[in-house]
């Protein structure tokens, strides 16, 4: 099979020839993979680019990494003015790469990855603009109606804190693997989060990951296309939110290392309280609870880094296998961090 890891540049060409009218040959690269769906920039001759998505290439669990219903997300918010990549094509078929996979516009501009690539990206102004602009995105996101995107059956309505702890939980106790044997620690948590779920105040369309890196910025900081819809549901908007706020390290975090130095430790980058503030501003949601939504987050992210270090160990990665060692102490850290939030 020719091309990058999961996609084979013959077969992926001859189907974009005929879904898109894009001319052979390709030329594919790899941007993103490993510890998710695998995301590929794809050139055609005339160099026509475009995104395409696909499962890992192995090691994956029965529920995750459905391309049909991402592409359906997409579909269902692009017309309503979410900034997403447009959706272009679904391919069904496995016989052309191994999996279903689906193309989308590849839309230019600023992913914020790491410290180092915020300070050169924007000045201190344009850093500290950029949580107001994330902050406002959401809150539009979580006025959409499920009904208006044509997603009313996307999920239940009811229950989303509730389905997300036994997801999340079954889904770390199939991927244990016996050097990251943190089972009561993790469990623990999940068990407090159990007992003290907040009611929702209303049901949106939920991101599930929705935090920097998975925005394409522009020069000027506002949001031209929110990524990786892979875990999008319906729910509980304030989940966003607390996911935001987990990811939005700040220097003095015990966290501020965990996957690589975080953007947002860079001068002149809001704080977690000013994030929620922003928010605050766009939405008339009671947000005096957002504590249990970021512990909660903490959690999560402990049980989906536990997956991807059994991915790892698998072989499934392809890409950004790098830190992974470290996994099993960062799940630990997580899991103290969420219980140290919910004490709060």
């Amino acid at each position: 099979m020719g091309g990058p890891t999961g996609l084979d540049e013959g077969r992926v060409a001859h189907w974009l020839e005929g879904a898109l009218g894009l001319r052979a040959p390709i030329a594919a690269t790899l941007i993103a993979g490993g510890r998710s769906n695998l995301t590929y920039r794809v050139e055609d001759a005339d160099g026509r680019a475009v995104a395409l998505r696909r499962p890992p290439v192995s090691h994956v669990l029965p529920t995750a990494h459905d391309m049909a219903r991402e592409f359906r997300v997409l579909s269902g918010l692009f017309p309503l003015g979410v900034p997403v990549a447009r959706p272009l094509a679904l391919c069904r078929d496995e016989a052309v790469t191994g999996a279903p996979f689906y193309v989308m516009e590849f839309v230019e501009g600023v992913i914020l990855r790491d410290r180092a690539g915020a300070i050169e990206a924007f000045d201190e102004a344009g850093r500290h603009a950029i949580g107001g602009h994330l902050a406002q995105t959401l809150a539009a996101l979580h006025e959409v109606t499920p009904e208006a995107a044509g997603l009313a059956d996307l999920a239940r309505h009811d229950g989303y804190v509730e389905r997300q702890l036994k997801r999340w939980r079954a889904q770390y106790e199939q991927t244990r693997v016996p050097e990251a044997d943190l089972e009561n620690r993790v469990l623990e948590v999940a068990d407090r989060l159990g007992a003290a779920i907040p009611p929702a105040q209303h049901v949106s369309v939920v991101h599930g990951d929705y935090r920097l890196d998975n925005t394409v910025l522009s020069p000027e900081g506002t949001v031209r296309a929110i990524l990786d819809w892979e875990i999008c549901t319906l729910g509980d908007p304030l989940a966003d939110l607390g996911t935001l706020l987990c990811y939005w390290a700040e220097p003095a975090d015990p966290s501020a290392a965990l996957l690589g130095v975080a953007p947002t430790t860079a001068p002149g980058f809001m704080t977690r309280e000013e994030v929620t503030a922003a928010y605050a501003r766009h939405s008339d949601l009671d947000l005096s609870g957002i504590a249990y939504y970021q512990a909660f987050a903490y959690w999560r992210l402990a049980c989906i880094l536990q997956g991807v270090y059994a991915r790892y160990r698998a072989g499934a990665t392809a890409g950004d296998a790098g830190s992974v060692d470290g996994f099993p102490a960062h799940v630990a850290l997580l899991a103290d961090l969420a219980l140290a939030t919910l004490e709060r």
